[in-house]
C-alpha cells in the first residue's frame, strides 16, 4: 500500500467525521463501518492505520477539545488587565464564546452531555475537569494576591467552579427545566459573588444561560 503523505489531514477526517456521526446516531449507535462509509472513499484500514476503535477515536476528539480549552487560558496569561479577577473573567467569556461561535466546539459539547451517563466517559470528564481547575487555580490565585478575589484557598475555589458549572449544571446529570437552569446560573453566581470572587457579571451571565438553555431544548426537550 503506498505510504500516506497526509497523515494529518487523514486523521482529521476521521475525527470530524466520527464527531458529525455521534452526535446525529448517538456514540453507542454509531459503529467503525458507519464511520468509514462516511470517510469518501478512504478504507477501513486507512481507520485502523490510526486508530484502534471508536474509543480512541472519541479519546482523541477530547483531547483536540481540551487542547482548544487551554486558548483562553493562554490568551489570558499575557493579556493587559487590571487584576486577577478581570483575568479570571476573560479566561471565563472567552471559553463560553468559543462554545458558541465556533461550529466543531458546540457539536463536541452536545456529545459530552449526551455522554454524561456513561461511567467511563464521566471518569474521562471529571479528569479533564480537574485539569482545568488547575489552569485556573494560579489565575484565582493572583486575584487572592493582588486584592481582587478574597482570600482563601484558590484550589478548593477553582475546583468548586468546575464542579458547579460542569456537572450540576448538565440537565443528563440533575434534571431540569428553562426556570431552573436559568435559577442555577444566578446561583452560582451569587455563590461566587458571596464568595469574594464575582468572576460572573451580568453579561457572562446572560452567556452562560442561553448556552445552557440552548443545550436543554435540543438536548432534552421532554424537560420544557
Amino acid at each position: 500500500m503506498p505510504r500516506n503523505k497526509y497523515p494529518e489531514e487523514t486523521v482529521k477526517k476521521i475525527l470530524d467525521t466520527s464527531l458529525k456521526l455521534f452526535v446525529e446516531k448517538g456514540y453507542e449507535q454509531t459503529t467503525v463501518l458507519d464511520i468509514v462509509a462516511n470517510l469518501g472513499g478512504l478504507t477501513r484500514g486507512a481507520f485502523y492505520h490510526h486508530f484502534k476503535s471508536k474509543e480512541e477515536v472519541l479519546d482523541a476528539i477530547f483531547k483536540e477539545n481540551f487542547d482548544v480549552e487551554m486558548h483562553p487560558f493562554l490568551k489570558a496569561k499575557n493579556a493587559n488587565v487590571a487584576n486577577g479577577l478581570e483575568r479570571a473573567k476573560l479566561v471565563l467569556k472567552d471559553a463560553l464564546l468559543t462554545n458558541i461561535e465556533n461550529e466543531k466546539q458546540v457539536a463536541i459539547t452536545y456529545l459530552a452531555i449526551s455522554l454524561m451517563s456513561s461511567p467511563r466517559f464521566l471518569v474521562e470528564k471529571l479528569n479533564s475537569d480537574k485539569a482545568t481547575a488547575r489552569l485556573l487555580e494560579p489565575i484565582i490565585a493572583e486575584g487572592m494576591a493582588d486584592g481582587s478575589i478574597r482570600q482563601g484557598e484558590p484550589r478548593v475555589l477553582a475546583e468548586m467552579f468546575m464542579v458547579l458549572t460542569n456537572f450540576w449544571m448538565m440537565p443528563t446529570i440533575f434534571p431540569c427545566n428553562e426556570k431552573e437552569m436559568t435559577a442555577k446560573v444566578q446561583m452560582i453566581k451569587e455563590v461566587f459573588n458571596g464568595l469574594g470572587c464575582p468572576i460572573i457579571d451580568d453579561e457572562t451571565e446572560e452567556i452562560f444561560e442561553d448556552i445552557y438553555i440552548k443545550i436543554l431544548q435540543e438536548i432534552m426537550p421532554e424537560n420544557q
